[in-house]
């Protein structure tokens, strides 16, 4: 696997959305040549910035024209900007649970658009919050990405993008950026706390994503003040060579697209 990364001009993305797609494709082309990636079809992944999510839990006799119409109460924004679908993440006895989603199409076309400055075919474009919730085995738990600008906060429940949050923080603040993290991280974890029919147990993990790991004494006092357990982000599990790994894999961007 190769990999690498790189800045983007002044201006060419900001708060996330990227404003100048030829800017963005070619530094983007450069990465490519310079890594000596060929593979031109792509899945991207964008901040989460550019579209808004909801998980909702519906009667098991539900049929699917209740659920667009729950889904558009939901999302109840303006259909000749946004774009809106919806894909039933999980069945029970009792609930249909659906994974609903409504992006504004004109960001999601920038970013295309950039992909294909550099040559690259975008197969899929998938918010970064669905594609984190693929990234660690574990059921239920927070993700605190610190080397984003700004810094967010990713909630996963049931293995399902729950919530998601950005805020400002310096990280050179040394001992005072505990209090930083823990503010906006105990507002994430109530906010979803106080929805019915959830459960986020306190022996759920936070994960620090991040270019350097806190020192153990400030993990220590981040996880007494948010009363969750505070961990490094685990590497994920190397896939052996001989595993035909492309056969197994679901992306949820094109179930999306495929069954609806």
């Amino acid at each position: 696997m190769r990999s690498g990364s790189a800045g983007t001009p002044p201006d060419a993305v900001v708060d996330g959305r990227v404003q100048d797609p030829a800017a963005v494709g070619t530094v983007l082309k450069q990465l490519l040549a310079r890594n000596e990636i060929l593979e031109t079809r792509a899945f991207v992944a964008v901040n989460d910035v550019v579209a808004s999510f909801r998980v909702l839990k519906l009667a098991l006799a539900t049929p699917d024209s209740e659920i667009d119409s729950a889904v558009a109460r939901e999302l109840s924004l303006d259909p000749t900007r946004m774009a809106t679908r919806w894909v039933e993440v999980r069945r029970t006895l009792e609930i249909r649970e659906v994974y609903a989603i409504a992006w504004d199409r004109a960001l999601v076309k920038n970013v295309a658009e950039a992909a294909r400055f550099a040559g690259l075919d975008p197969v899929v474009v998938e918010l970064k919050s669905a594609c984190v919730a693929r990234v660690v085995t574990e059921p239920s738990y927070v993700l605190l990405d610190t080397s984003s600008d700004p810094m967010e906060i990713f909630l996963i429940a049931g293995g399902v993008p729950q919530v998601w949050h950005c805020f400002n923080a310096n990280g050179s603040q040394g001992d005072d950026i505990v209090p930083a993290l823990a503010a906006p991280l105990r507002n994430v974890l109530r906010f979803y706390k106080r929805r019915r029919d959830t459960e986020f147990a306190a022996a759920s993990p936070v994960f620090i994503a991040g270019e350097q790991m806190l020192p153990a004494h400030l993990v220590a006092r981040l996880s007494e003040m948010i009363e969750h357990p505070v961990l490094g982000l685990p590497i994920p599990v190397r896939i052996p060579p001989e595993l035909r790994y492309t056969t197994y894999l679901a992306c949820l961007g094109l179930i999306m697209r495929r069954t609806r």
